[in-house]
């Protein structure tokens, strides 16, 4: 049969991992098997093929002529191979949608608009899993990650879905007891409630509002911008409100933002990330164009 001259498919997967990362130590980390068990993979395939598909050099392995030119084509067919067998899966009735996030953007933003979603597409079945650990995309447990981030990750793709900025709120009942808070020396009065390892700190912002001299004294600290929103929501000082953390609390009437004039751009935000041959497929359009539509609401 003509099938029978086909390279195993474990051996052009070790092979387009390893050509794809530039080592076999990462190739073997990604498909969870040992740097030995690529390289016999990567010995196998090119003694199939009758070429060499590596220049292996001291430190580092490198693509010959022919194994650049093998795997733009290995690239091309598994990418299709995935493709198809996605659209073919996503002929069923009930979709399985899994989307990794954190806890913050999940419990603030993500989770009370779901119902949206499943308004919209209700063939979906959505699945969250809410962690603050960068989970592995490529081991296909989830299907794509709104990550909050400087936007460079490793070994994936991304797209910026919304830039961030950060401005004081507090409740209304806070800044009524401080007298409308109508000037910005007026925060010394306040406790400020800080985010853990957050560069758009409040020093930052009291710069941006040309307060540079400005003492900016030590509150409550949190380690997630939920928690310092929530905090500020109970009256318990002034918070550095993320513009989409803070969006329906602001809305509701829970929180006020005494000194819009001033938002300071963080140094983080929100990106849609997926594995890189997942662009195209059908979920990930799905939730790109409703992430960008939704998102887009809190531009207006």
């Amino acid at each position: 049969m003509i099938f029978d001259r086909l390279p195993p498919l474990q051996t052009l997967r070790a092979f387009e991992a390893t050509a794809r990362l530039s080592s076999m130590t990462l190739a073997a980390a990604e498909l969870h098997v040992t740097h030995g068990a690529i390289s016999r993979q990567i010995r196998k395939l090119e003694e199939h093929l009758g070429f060499k598909l590596f220049f292996r050099l001291t430190r580092r392995i490198i693509l010959t002529e022919q194994g650049g030119e093998f795997h733009q084509v290995v690239t091309r067919l598994l990418s299709d191979l995935m493709k198809e067998s996605e659209r073919l899966r996503g002929r069923n009735l009930i979709k399985s949608l899994r989307i990794s996030t954190t806890v913050s953007f999940a419990s603030k933003w993500l989770a009370p608009r779901l119902s949206r979603f499943r308004q919209r597409y209700p063939e979906f079945d959505i699945q969250l899993d809410v962690t603050d650990i960068n989970v592995d995309l490529n081991d296909g447990q989830v299907d794509a990650a709104i990550r909050y981030g400087p936007g460079n990750y490793h070994n994936v793709s991304s797209e910026r879905m919304f830039d961030e900025t950060v401005t004081p709120v507090c409740s209304p009942g806070f800044l009524e007891k401080h007298n409308g808070l109508k000037g910005i020396k007026e925060l010394l009065n306040c406790v400020l409630l800080h985010e853990y390892r957050m560069q758009a700190n409040w020093q930052a912002w009291f710069e941006l509002a040309g307060e540079k001299n400005f003492c900016c004294h030590q509150g409550p600290l949190w380690t997630l911008g939920s928690m310092a929103t929530e905090a500020a929501i109970r009256g318990e000082g002034v918070a550095l409100g993320r513009s989409l953390l803070i969006a329906d609390d602001v809305a509701a009437g829970r929180l006020v933002v005494p000194f819009p004039q001033y938002k300071l751009k963080a140094e983080r935000g929100y990106d849609l990330v997926y594995r890189p041959d997942n662009q195209d497929s059908f979920k990930i359009s799905i939730l790109r164009q409703w992430l960008s539509e939704e998102m887009s609401l809190l531009k207006d």
